[in-house]
């Protein structure tokens, strides 16, 4: 927060707000900024002197469940973690009641894993005595959804099927954010696509039937690689030129009109790697396809021999 460093009026605002959290964090519920007063030190700094009222340390007290059909109060209790005579903190509390965080050990990911999509929760406050609070945690469940349909949007090279096939969100299965996590870290580790870009949307959300269809909102990236090198050894120099093309479609190699300017799509891998030395000429052309684990290599090889 505060330190030696250059003023900026918008920066200590956000400092002074920071300060405040922190001291609720650590239970100084009705701790709040009472004024300050920024003086001029000389020609170069500043000198800043904050008011506060840090009030008493409150605890947790009682904390009550409500509306929670599916799972019981004491399941609830373990997922929360808050016990009775706790340092009072309400980010603490909502943190553990909706992080959203990818550890999915929250209330929210409980309820979001299992298909209820609308599940929500309100923490209300239904008594302070002297330094406790009690809590009333009500939850709305909702229904549970099932996923109706899965699409990708965005894709502009790469094949619907090539991604399709490695999510973890299918079709008929309820709704599980852990699987939709998962399914875009697995659409980033393709490699044709802007990983910090692909957006997973649930869409056409209908609690009369209990389904929700999802859309993956990706967006291409260039993945092919071109490799020049060139290096003298043995009283010979060796060149070697490589391409490499990571979204290749074979099945379409015939089909001139899927060429763009080569064919793409299936998220195959093409390798075409070529090299020739100098003063024995050996030529090495070799060829890789892969299409997930199997891996086809061919290598063809010619020698020419210069006389001097």
């Amino acid at each position: 927060m505060f330190g030696s460093k250059k003023f900026k009026e918008t920066q200590f605002i956000e400092d002074k707000q920071a300060m405040v959290d922190q001291m609720q964090e650590r239970g100084y519920r009705d701790a709040k900024v009472i004024s300050d007063t920024v003086m001029r030190h000389d020609y170069q700094t500043v000198d800043i002197k904050i008011n506060v009222f840090e009030g008493r340390k409150y605890y947790f007290g009682d904390i009550k469940w409500t509306g929670n059909a599916k799972y019981p109060n004491d399941y609830l209790d373990r997922i929360l973690r808050i016990k009775k005579g706790d340092i009072f903190s309400e980010d603490l509390l909502n943190k553990r009641l909706s992080g959203g965080g990818p550890s999915g050990d929250d209330i929210s990911s409980l309820y979001l894993n299992d298909g209820y999509l609308t599940y929500n929760s309100d923490p209300v406050q239904t008594g302070i005595h002297g330094d406790t609070v009690d809590l009333n945690i009500r939850i709305y469940e909702g229904p549970q959804y099932t996923i109706n349909r899965v699409t990708v949007k965005g894709n502009d090279v790469t094949n619907d099927r090539v991604v399709l096939r490695e999510l973890q969100t299918l079709p008929g299965q309820k709704f599980n954010k852990a699987a939709l996590i998962e399914s875009t870290r697995i659409i980033g580790q393709l490699g044709n696509f802007d990983d910090t870009k692909t957006e997973p949307k649930p869409v056409n959300i209908n609690a009369a039937d209990g389904t929700v269809d999802l859309i993956y909102q990706v967006v291409e990236k260039p993945s092919d690689q071109v490799e020049l090198s060139g290096g003298f050894g043995g009283g010979q120099f060796v060149g070697t030129l490589g391409l490499t093309f990571n979204n290749f479609a074979i099945r379409n190699i015939f089909h001139l009109k899927d060429y763009k300017p080569l064919p793409k799509g299936d998220g195959e891998k093409l390798s075409i790697r070529g090299s020739q030395a100098v003063v024995l000429i050996k030529t090495t052309l070799s060829l890789s396809l892969s299409r997930g684990w199997v891996v086809k290599n061919l290598s063809i090889s010619r020698f020419l021999l210069i006389r001097s």
